[in-house]
């Protein structure tokens, strides 16, 4: 049986433009068929005067306008960024192990911000959005923070953590929002958004 989202959408194509497996994972379990899309080459650059939390905003939108393939009549672009943040200051994807460690460090025994932002465009319609949400860790000790690097090499992780994986099950206290955002892709507005295409 077909969700009402398909039912909506039929006669259009989803192509997400992402090469983040979370975020292919998620869309396919709203239950809605998509294409993968080029990932655009754009160097996630913003100008200085924006607000952090308006940043991944910002970058899923032009993500979306560098896209370099064509656009049918029937097609809806997904493009989407996140990012992490503790004090006004972005954590980005870890250089090395050492940099992973003094990332953890910073968020160990506090509450961080993590902010999602959305595009959606058609050839006659963008939508912008974003989430945000608070994240606060347990104090993680010398021996968690080893594990996990050594198990899990989060060196492709904004923060060098992903919340799906072991530390977010045994190290995360407490999350104000929604999970999805942490994970790349705020799913609940996506979908009402998806509504109004």
């Amino acid at each position: 049986m077909q969700s009402p989202l398909s039912k909506h959408l039929e006669g259009r194509r989803l192509i997400l433009a992402s090469g983040s497996p979370r975020r292919r994972e998620l869309l396919g379990e709203l239950g809605l068929e998509f294409t993968l899309g080029q990932v655009s080459d754009y160097d996630e650059s913003y100008p200085s005067t924006i607000e952090v939390s308006e940043i991944p905003a910002y970058i899923a939108e032009q993500k979306s306008k560098h896209y370099t393939q064509k656009l049918k009549k029937e097609d809806i672009l997904i493009t989407s960024d996140t990012i992490v943040t503790i004090d006004g200051e972005i954590l980005g994807k870890p250089k090395d192990k050492a940099d992973a460690i003094k990332m953890l460090k910073e968020l160990s025994g506090r509450t961080h911000q993590v902010y999602t932002g959305l595009c959606l465009r058609s050839k006659d319609k963008t939508i912008t959005l974003s989430d945000g949400c608070d994240v606060t860790f347990d104090i993680l000790s010398d021996e968690d923070i080893e594990y996990y690097i050594e198990e899990f090499k989060p060196f492709d992780k904004a923060g060098a953590y992903g919340i799906q994986e072991w530390i977010g099950l045994a190290c995360i206290k407490e999350i104000k929002g929604s999970v999805y955002t942490v994970i790349g892709l705020p799913v609940q507005k996506l979908y009402k958004a998806l509504l109004t295409f």
